[in-house]
This record gives C-alpha cells, sequence and structure tokens, in this order.
C-alpha cells in the first residue's frame, strides 16, 4: 500500500532539470527489484556453494516476502513524510551493504541477516518512488516520468534477474552480490549529487492512513492479490532449479531460460493492462486461470521437455530448436 501524503505546492521544474533524477530512480529500481528476485536463479549454485539443500536455500526467499509483509505498510506510512532525498540514499546504502554482507556470507544464517535489511527498505521504496517521481516531473509529465520508473521495475523482471543469473555462473553468486552492492552505493551517491530537494510533507498519523481498511472492496483485492502472488512466486522461487533438475537445463542456460520467462511476463503486463481497461473482472479471472491452469502443468510440461531431450541425445528424435540448451555434454 502506497502512503499518501501531502506536500507544500511548489513550481514545477525545467525538463532539463528532472530528466536526469527521473532516470536515476528508474536505475535504482532496477537495482533494488533486481536484489530482491536475483537469489532466484541463483538458488543451485549457492546451495551447491554452502552444502545445503535448495529448500534451505530457499528459506532467505520466505524470510523476505514475511518482512515486506509485516514491516511494509507500517513503515511507508511512518516515513511517508520524510524528506525524499534521504529516504532514497538512506535506502540505497542499506542496499549496498546488505548486499556486500550477504557476498561474504559463510553460511546461510549470515546470508539470511543480510536480505533482512533490504527486505524493511524495498517496501518504502516502492510505496513513495512512483509519487516522488511525479511531484519531480510535475503535473504535465508525471505519467510519462512515472512509467519510466516502472520500465526499471519490469526491465529488472526482464533482463536483471536472467543476465544476473548469467553473470552469476561466470563469477560466482558472491560475484553478483557485490556487483549489486556497488551498483546500490553508486545510485545512492548519484542521487545525492542529483535529486533535487523537495517541499516538505505534512505528517498524517498512522491511524489516518490506515482508514483505507475500512474499505471492503480495498481489502478483498488486497487479500487476493496476498493469494495470488503467493502462488506465483512458490513456483518461481525454485524455478532455476526445477529447469536444472527436471527438466534438464544446463546451469549456464539457466538464465536465458528465465528470461525468456520475463519477456513473456513483459507481454502479459502489456496484455492485462489492455484488458483491464475493458474489463477488470473479466481481466482478474482470465488471469487467475492463466496462472493456476500454468502452475499445474509447469512439473509435467518440464518432464516432457527433458524426456524429449533425453530421446534426442540418444539419435531416436531430432533435437527441437527450443531446447538448445539441454544438458548434452
Amino acid at each position: 500500500m502506497s502512503a499518501k501524503s501531502q506536500c507544500v505546492p511548489t513550481s514545477a521544474a525545467k525538463p532539463g532539470d528532472t530528466a536526469p533524477a527521473v532516470i536515476l530512480l528508474a536505475v535504482s529500481a532496477f537495482v533494488i527489484i533486481t536484489t530482491e528476485f536475483i537469489i532466484v536463479g541463483l538458488l543451485p549454485s549457492l546451495a551447491r556453494d554452502l552444502d545445503i539443500s535448495v529448500s534451505t536455500a530457499g528459506w532467505p526467499v520466505t524470510l523476505f516476502g514475511f518482512t515486506v509483509m509485516l514491516f511494509g505498510t507500517v513503515l511507508t506510512a511512518l516515513l511517508s513524510h520524510f524528506d525524499r532525498k534521504r529516504l532514497f540514499v538512506i535506502i540505497l546504502l542499506i542496499f549496498a551493504g546488505s548486499n556486500a554482507l550477504a557476498a561474504v556470507a559463510p553460511n546461510i544464517w549470515v546470508l539470511g541477516l543480510g536480505r533482512f535489511p533490504p527486505a524493511i527498505a524495498l517496501p518504502v521504496f516502492w510505496g513513495t518512488a512512483s509519487e516522488t517521481t511525479a511531484v519531480i516531473a510535475g503535473p504535465e509529465r508525471a505519467a510519462k516520468a512515472v512509467s519510466n520508473v516502472y520500465m526499471g521495475i519490469a526491465g529488472a523482471m526482464v533482463l536483471g534477474i536472467p543476465l544476473g543469473t548469467l553473470a552469476g555462473d561466470a563469477f560466482g553468486w558472491r560475484g553478483k552480490f557485490w556487483g549489486l552492492s556497488v551498483m546500490s552505493l553508486a545510485m545512492a551517491v548519484l542521487l545525492f549529487v542529483v535529486m533535487p530537494q523537495l517541499p516538505e510533507r505534512k505528517k498524517m498519523r498512522l491511524g489516518e492512513q490506515l482508514h483505507i481498511f475500512r474499505d471492503a472492496a480495498f481489502v478483498a483485492n488486497l487479500a487476493l492479490s496476498v493469494v495470488v502472488f503467493t502462488a506465483m512466486f512458490t513456483s518461481y522461487t525454485y524455478l532455476a532449479d526445477l529447469l536444472e533438475q527436471v527438466a534438464g537445463i544446463a546451469p549456464g542456460a539457466v538464465g536465458w531460460w528465465l528470461m525468456g520467462f520475463g519477456l513473456v511476463g513483459l507481454v502479459g503486463n502489456w496484455v492485462g493492462g489492455y484488458m483491464v481497461g475493458r474489463d477488470p473482472f473479466r481481466a482478474t479471472l482470465a488471469a487467475l486461470v492463466v496462472l493456476a491452469i500454468a502452475m499445474t502443468a509447469t512439473v509435467p510440461l518440464a518432464a516432457i521437455i527433458f524426456g524429449w531431450a533425453q530421446h534426442s541425445q540418444s539419435g531416436d528424435l531430432p533435437t527441437p530448436h527450443f531446447i538448445p540448451s539441454a544438458r548434452s555434454g
């Protein structure tokens, strides 16, 4: 839930003054969302390196999700009046330090500790970045500026996670966390230098902001979102391991398959936006049906692909062009 706050009116900045700050917020969104989901593609290698099971390696993902759920709404509301420039710099410094801790983690417990602070800071960024971008850009350019920030989020899903997985194969999962740490630190410094000072915001009591929970439609949509995202990320979290163990995809090629997942998601966002504009209820129902069918079919389809790949290796079948990465030596 985004915390709404009031701010003192100010004159809009010139387009040339706002563009660098908007771009940096978009890149920051890319880094932050990549940090959130990068572990999905690294679970198999992380499990091998720390000598633990893949399910145990997934514990930090669960910790991250529960932390966001428990603290996100309250912290976003409490910090809604906080100076945004300082807030974003602090958030990115938290990500820099936490990624560095994850990079040197000797065991799963330290890794989990390194994932805890970003889980607290991420929803605050989510809840304030779009509103802040709109204020920076001004009313006439707000919509385009906000869409640029969300492109950073979409870019993380499409490119950040799969490319991070590929980088993890090349430099190890520790190297990937070091890279995210450096990127977070760089964004903190650049935002401190470039982002303009924004108007003061009127502090609102937490009780006032929580009035929205009296809206039955909001609560119903929130509950539906919790169920749907729980279902989606239950599957997505172990997608890399599923591709390796069930579909027989070589570890070095998993990133490319995750990129395909992201690209399909990007298309889904576009189709979903079009459908929601015409009929929100039917669009939601269609999305739920597709998600249910896809999750039910995931493991059987992966097994079929693996079986096809095994037959093709023995010469019984030609190798399909869509399985270039099945283990073939």
